[in-house]
C-alpha cells in the first residue's frame, strides 16, 4: 500500500512539473480577435500595425484592425472590469472602474497604454454623445497618440481624433485624421478611411464629392462582415448625398432596398438608414414621411447617439413646419437633456 501511495506521489509530481513546463501553462497573454476565439500566448512584440503573439512556441501576428481587446498578464481586476464596461459601450460605469486603478501598480508597458487608452477612450466617447468638453477629449487623445505611437490602438485614436474634429467643425483636420487610417493593415479600416472622409465631404455639402467617393466602396468586393457593414453605411450615405442633389425619389428606392434587407442586430447601422430615409422624403418635400422616418429612429434607436441626436434635430424643425410647436418642444428638449454638447 505505501509502495503504491509513494509511486502515486511520484506521478503525481511529475504530471504537474510537465504541465507547468508545458506551452498552455506559459501563456500569460489573452487575445481577442474579433469574430473569433481567444488566442492564449505571451505578446512578443506591439506596433501600431499589430501584435505578435507567440503562441505554442510559434510568432503569430494579428493586424490591429482584427483585434477586439487583449487581456495582460497581471492585470488588476478593476482595469479588466473597465475595459469590459468600455468595449459594451457603459461609458460610466467604465470611468467609475478605472478611476479605482492603482497605475502605479502597472508593471507592464502595455498594460500602462492599455489603461490610459480606456480612459481617453471613455472621455472621447462621453464627449462626442454631447455629455462631455470636445476639445479637452481632443486634446487627451492626441496626447496619447503622441505619447503611445506604437500602440496597437492607434488607428482607433486616430479615426476618436476625426470624430472629435467633425463635431468641433474642424473639417480639415478631420480629414487628415480620417486620411490616416489608410496605412492601416486592416482592409476594413483602409474603407472606414474613404467612407468617413465622404461624411466630411457631406458635412461640407460637397455632395458630388461625397457620392463619387461613396460609389467606389459600394462598387467594393467586400470579403468580410466588417466590410459589408461599412458597404451598406455607404449606401445610406450615398442616399443622403442623392437626396442632397435633389433626386428624392432616386434617393428613397435605395434607402427601401436597404430597409428590406436590414440585420435586426445591427441597430446602429439601421438608425442610419432610416435617418437616410428620412432625408430622402425631405428632398421629396414630404413632410409626413420624413417626420415618420425619424421618429422610427428617435423611438427605435435611441442608444446610438450619433443618429438619435440627428433625428431629434430634424424632428424639431419638422413638428415646428407642419404646425405642432408642442412636439417641436419635446423634441428639443430630448435633444438638449441627452446631448447638452450638441444641442446647439
Amino acid at each position: 500500500m505505501f509502495a503504491i501511495a509513494r509511486l502515486s506521489i511520484r506521478c503525481s509530481a511529475v504530471l504537474l512539473g510537465l504541465l507547468l513546463a508545458s506551452p498552455v501553462m506559459a501563456q500569460t497573454d489573452r487575445l481577442y480577435p474579433h469574430g473569433g476565439e481567444v488566442v492564449l500566448g505571451k505578446i512578443k512584440s506591439i506596433s501600431k500595425n499589430g501584435i505578435v503573439m507567440t503562441v505554442s512556441g510559434k510568432d503569430q501576428t494579428f493586424n490591429a484592425g482584427t483585434i477586439e481587446k487583449v487581456l495582460f498578464q497581471g492585470d488588476p481586476g478593476e482595469l479588466t472590469q473597465g475595459r469590459e464596461f468600455a468595449i459594451d459601450n457603459q461609458f460610466d460605469q467604465a470611468i467609475a472602474e478605472l478611476k479605482t486603478v492603482d497605475a502605479s501598480k502597472l508593471n507592464r508597458e502595455p498594460q500602462k497604454a492599455d489603461f490610459a487608452y480606456y480612459v481617453m477612450y471613455c472621455q472621447a466617447q462621453q464627449a462626442l454623445s454631447g455629455n462631455g468638453d470636445l476639445r479637452s477629449a481632443a486634446s487627451t487623445a492626441l496626447g496619447f497618440i503622441q505619447q503611445n505611437t506604437d500602440s496597437w490602438h492607434f488607428y482607433d485614436t486616430a479615426k476618436l481624433l476625426g470624430d472629435l474634429a467633425v463635431k468641433l467643425g474642424s473639417y480639415d483636420q478631420a480629414s487628415k485624421y480620417y486620411g490616416s487610417l489608410r496605412s492601416a493593415p486592416s482592409t476594413e479600416t483602409k474603407i472606414e478611411s474613404l467612407y468617413l472622409n465622404a461624411l466630411v465631404k457631406l458635412a461640407q455639402n460637397k455632395d458630388s464629392e461625397a457620392a463619387s467617393d461613396l460609389q467606389k466602396i459600394v462598387g467594393l468586393g467586400v470579403q468580410s462582415s466588417e466590410g459589408a457593414r461599412l458597404q451598406t453605411l455607404a449606401k445610406a450615405a450615398l442616399a443622403i448625398a442623392t437626396a442632397k442633389q435633389g433626386k428624392g425619389k432616386e434617393a428613397l428606392e435605395m434607402v427601401n432596398e436597404l430597409i428590406a434587407k436590414l440585420n435586426p442586430t445591427d441597430t446602429e447601422t439601421a438608425a442610419e438608414i432610416y435617418n437616410a430615409q428620412g432625408a430622402s422624403y425631405v428632398a421629396m418635400g414630404d413632410t409626413e414621411g420624413a417626420l415618420l422616418a425619424y421618429l422610427h429612429t428617435q423611438l427605435m434607436f435611441s442608444t446610438h447617439p450619433g443618429p438619435h441626436s440627428e433625428a431629434l434635430k430634424q424632428l424639431a424643425e419638422l413638428w415646428t413646419k407642419v404646425g405642432k410647436p408642442d412636439r417641436a418642444a419635446e423634441a428639443r428638449s430630448e435633444l438638449q437633456q441627452r446631448y447638452p454638447g450638441l444641442s446647439g
